[in-house]
């Protein structure tokens, strides 16, 4: 048996293999972000396909922190039938599922939010759509609150885990960022302060779930962004919810305005484009106690192979190329390593505003092709 399909477990949550369907945004949710069958369906297919664990789309806690359409929300029990039916179908077919829960902070605008955004600091920043407001120390304490309930709904509704978003621009990060945090109070400054948000966070929704329920963190190990958040002070962040209790740290990068690094670059068509956030993930497993996955161009079963023999990596993370072939991790099982079909042109996103869910548009393409033949 290979490394990558070596049963283990994070906080007594089995799992099959050590591969791991990353959080995508789907866009398959109502306008109001209740999941639907679609939504649902696409995680049966996952599971059916093999993955070891599922991470949901980022789910909002709250409606203000919504950043796209089709976006799924958790922020009332009013959802509670449809999420319960996410969870069974998954555990059916034999898989684990966890929540992503995330508040979008200033990267969202009025029109999707349903008034001004709302973010740490009242700054310009490349990667808001417009400016948002500073929020309030009550306005912080009524999100960390959020955080809680959301996950507490996730837990209740029969979710093996639940994962906190603080990568990718968004309202955790931007607390992190000292680009996007000017605050003077406490929770602005140096990096103890900025990282204080993160930490009262976890606390809140480690005392709502209780001290034996998986919690794992989606962060950045880097902006990509002149004055945003850096590795170093990713370190400290990383060491800092580790000792708090943290179960596991996917380690990614980037935002919607870092270029051609943001987190889901195109392009990775060869080997040595892949992976092109393990050598900050290996510096963030050195620094802390507990379990951490890499994400970032995985294409290859070699290259997840060795991040996880020979770097260290504890889980390698997907997304994109499930996308096209849901049933990637039992093709590689069943003996056809054959790298992911994925060309990384990042067309299912577009596709997915405009029709209501993410699609593999190549695969469309592919398919129409052999038709007309």
């Amino acid at each position: 048996m290979t490394a990558i399909f070596e049963e283990t477990a994070i906080k007594g949550m089995t799992l099959s293999n050590r591969l791991i369907r990353s959080a995508t945004w789907e866009g398959m949710c109502d306008e109001n972000g209740r999941p639907g069958d679609k939504l649902i369906n696409l995680y049966r297919s996952l599971t059916r396909g093999g993955i070891g664990l599922i991470i949901t789309s980022y789910a909002y806690i709250r409606p203000e922190g919504k950043g796209l359409p089709g976006q799924m929300g958790i922020y009332t029990d009013a959802f509670a039938e449809p999420f319960q039916q996410m969870a069974r179908s998954v555990h059916d077919a034999g898989g684990r599922i966890a929540v992503q829960i995330v508040h979008c902070g200033g990267q969202t605008d009025t029109k999707t939010a349903g008034r001004k955004p709302l973010a740490p600091s009242a700054v310009n920043a490349a990667q808001y759509p417009e400016m948002p407001e500073e929020l309030t120390k009550d306005e912080i304490g009524n999100i960390v609150t959020a955080f809680g309930n959301a996950a507490g709904r996730a837990k209740t509704w029969g979710f093996d885990a639940v994962q906190l978003h603080a990568a990718h621009g968004f309202l955790i990060n931007q607390f992190l960022s000292p680009l996007t945090n000017r605050r003077s109070d406490e929770f602005g400054g140096a990096v103890e302060n900025r990282t204080r948000f993160l930490l009262e966070v976890y606390r809140k929704v480690r005392e709502t779930v209780g001290p034996d329920y998986p919690l794992l963190i989606k962060i950045n190990a880097s902006d990509f962004i002149e004055g945003g958040l850096m590795i170093e002070d990713a370190i400290y962040a990383s060491r800092k919810i580790a000792e708090a209790g943290i179960d596991a740290i996917e380690v990614s990068a980037g935002t919607p305005a870092s270029g051609s690094k943001g987190p889901a670059r195109p392009k990775i068509t060869k080997p040595e484009r892949e992976a092109y956030n393990l050598d900050m993930a290996r510096r963030i497993k050195a620094a802390v106690n507990c379990p951490v996955i890499v994400v970032g161009g995985f294409r290859s079963y070699e290259v997840v192979e060795k991040a996880i023999r020979d770097d260290g990596m504890d889980y390698v993370a997907l997304a994109r190329p499930l996308i096209w072939e849901p049933s990637l991790a039992n093709r590689w099982l069943q003996g056809d390593r054959r790298p992911a079909k994925c060309i990384s042109c990042n067309s299912c996103f577009g596709g997915g505003i405009e029709e209501g869910g993410i699609y593999c548009a190549t695969e469309r393409k592919q398919n129409e092709k052999t038709k007309g033949n």
